[in-house]
């Protein structure tokens, strides 16, 4: 077999695998623009509460996280996905439910407090599932890679979901949408199915404990990296209307645009130079492309910053992760791997509210600044990380 034949039959069991993220993130992206507009407009609820039922999906992911990981050690990926996707589609089915109860505000509103939970935790089970269902097909040599293409899965699947969700709630209502996603869901799940399954290793487990002091470090360096996408996810629009300037939306898309690129032209790199070089460089970049938000007085070196931010945030957390799961016996990486995913995920919900005070205080571009300056502290911790000797865990 050829070196790019080989390369392309490498990359389809990969996606077959992805897949599922895919499926996953799309059924979130169905919901993601509509979910504010429903609670605040048709259920008449406070912004307060609007903001809460998005939140609900990010905690519920995090708090799952760990367990994920450690369904995949055990049971195997194939039956995380399965019951991810499973989740996914009983959370269609609530969202349908809360628009049939709409007459019922406060029922309607736990229903669908419920259904984000069950969203939550089915994009948890279904994406670290789908993670180490393709490192199953491939290979641990191609952890880099997997962990690269799943994360282009989740944001192109989100690129798609959104206007997709917007349309059908304009055409036949918010419950449409939840039909919608109870599909995905199945559909997914049944094709789940038909996959064979890849047998996990064996090996005893390691305690949650024992897999927070390993990961922590790593952990710790990716909440700091994934501030600069939180910041610019939340914020970018109201800077951009602070400024009267247009075009925030095309910020947002240089952002995906650059990340989506790194993820497609870079993965190999890890495999060449080791996950450390990558993250030290990645920091670097998404540090100056904040900085140049912060600083920078035109539309033009925004859209810049927010393609820089993009393009340095994109390897961090497959560099950092090949690195952290690199310090567990493999039997237990899916269970490392779910507990550093965890940290992206606190540290997105945890960054809005936290810039929110930072800019109400002392305005947006020293937000960008001391968000630049959170990235600084973690390549230093990278750096550290690096030059330390770090044995493997052996449980």
């Amino acid at each position: 077999m050829t070196q790019p034949t080989k390369f392309r039959s490498i990359n389809l069991l990969i996606l077959s695998a992805v897949f599922f993220t895919f499926a996953a993130y799309f059924a979130i992206g169905l919901s993601l623009a509509i979910l504010p507009g429903y609670v605040h407009l048709q259920l008449g609820f406070s912004a307060v509460l609007a903001g809460l039922m998005v939140g609900l999906q990010y905690i519920a992911t995090f708090a799952t996280r760990h367990r994920a990981g450690r369904m995949s050690d055990t049971i195997g990926p194939k039956q995380t996905v399965r019951c991810g996707m499973a989740f996914c589609a009983a959370s269609g089915g609530l969202m349908a439910l809360s628009w049939m109860l709409r007459d019922y505000l406060w029922l309607s509103l736990a229903t669908l407090a419920c259904s984000r939970l069950l969203l939550g935790t089915g994009e948890s089970l279904a994406a670290t599932g789908a993670t180490m269902w393709g490192i199953g097909r491939v290979g641990q040599e191609h952890t880099a890679r997997v962990i690269s293409l799943n994360g282009v899965a989740t944001y192109v699947a989100l690129a798609i979901g959104a206007p997709i969700g917007v349309l059908i709630e304009s055409l036949w209502g918010f419950g449409a949408v939840g039909a919608l996603l109870v599909l995905v869901g199945a559909a997914s799940l049944v094709a789940a199915t038909r996959m064979a399954p890849t047998i996990p290793p064996r090996g005893e487990p390691v305690p949650l404990g024992q897999l927070l002091r390993g990961v922590s470090p790593f952990g710790i360096a990716l909440a700091l990296g994934g501030m600069g996408f939180g910041v610019i996810a939340t914020f970018i629009t109201l800077y951009f209307a602070q400024r009267h300037w247009q075009g925030a939306a095309l910020s947002l898309t240089c952002f995906g645009l650059c990340f989506v690129g790194a993820r497609l032209a870079f993965a190999r790199f890890i495999d060449r130079y080791g996950g450390f070089p990558v993250a030290i460089v990645s920091f670097c970049v998404e540090a100056a492309g904040l900085v140049l938000l912060a600083l920078g007085h035109t539309q033009a070196l925004a859209f810049v910053g927010s393609g820089l931010t993009g393009l340095g945030f994109s390897m961090i957390f497959p560099s950092m992760g090949v690195e952290a799961t690199n310090c567990f016996p493999v039997a237990v990486r899916g269970s490392a791997l779910g507990v550093y995913s965890a940290f992206v995920d606190g540290s997105l919900f945890l960054t809005g509210p936290l810039a929110g005070v930072v800019i109400v205080h002392f305005g947006y571009s020293i937000t960008f600044l001391a968000t630049a300056g959170a990235i600084l502290v973690a390549l230093a911790g990278t750096i550290w990380l690096a030059s330390s000797s770090r044995m493997p865990v052996t449980g």
